[in-house]
């Protein structure tokens, strides 16, 4: 089955973008596989917000992928060429009866919050940049509550420093030895 998957870079402080957006401190670390990486998806699914960002640098959503955008505001038929829907959970469930790839769940933090909340939300995979912003746009605004995550693999960078750590939500299980698994 398709998984929706939290791909992002973040700060060590844990924001995503900068006060105004802005993404130029995230490095690109010449050891990390980017084909690789966009070849895993073949869905991009994107809050208003995001979309309309990506819109305005000169792209309407992630070349040679479907573009979803979770919106009560975006009218379908100002969109041509995406789908738009207001119901998250509808949407997924169909995205993911169909055959395909992973889906992408790109910006859109506060979509990602809603989504965690709902377990909409298969796996995150967070490259944490060495940075630290002091402020900007958190990973998760508004989040009601403690999220529960799983580490399930790591890596770390040595070029860079950036390190990717992939998480699958839910506590850790511990086995009748009481030892984490």
């Amino acid at each position: 089955m398709r998984r929706v998957i939290l791909s992002a870079a973040m700060s060590l402080d844990g924001y995503i973008a900068g006060p105004d957006g802005e993404i130029d401190w995230i490095v690109m670390d010449p050891d990390m596989d980017f084909g690789a990486l966009m070849a895993r998806f073949d869905t991009v699914l994107m809050g208003r917000r995001s979309y309309e960002h990506s819109l305005e640098q000169g792209q309407a959503g992630m070349p040679g992928m479907r573009t979803v955008v979770i919106s009560r505001t975006l009218r379908p038929a100002d969109s041509p060429g995406i789908t738009v829907s207001a119901d998250p959970a509808a949407t997924i469930a169909g995205l993911k009866s169909e055959r395909g790839k992973d889906i992408w769940l790109f910006g859109g933090a506060s979509l990602f919050a809603s989504l965690l909340e709902g377990r909409l939300v298969d796996a995150l995979e967070l490259a944490v940049i060495p940075v630290l912003l002091g402020a900007g746009l958190g990973l998760c605004p508004g989040l009601a509550g403690p999220a529960r995550l799983q580490l399930v693999g790591h890596r770390v960078y040595e070029k860079t420093g950036t390190v990717t750590l992939e998480f699958v939500p839910g506590a850790p299980r511990r086995g009748s030895d009481g030892v984490v698994q």
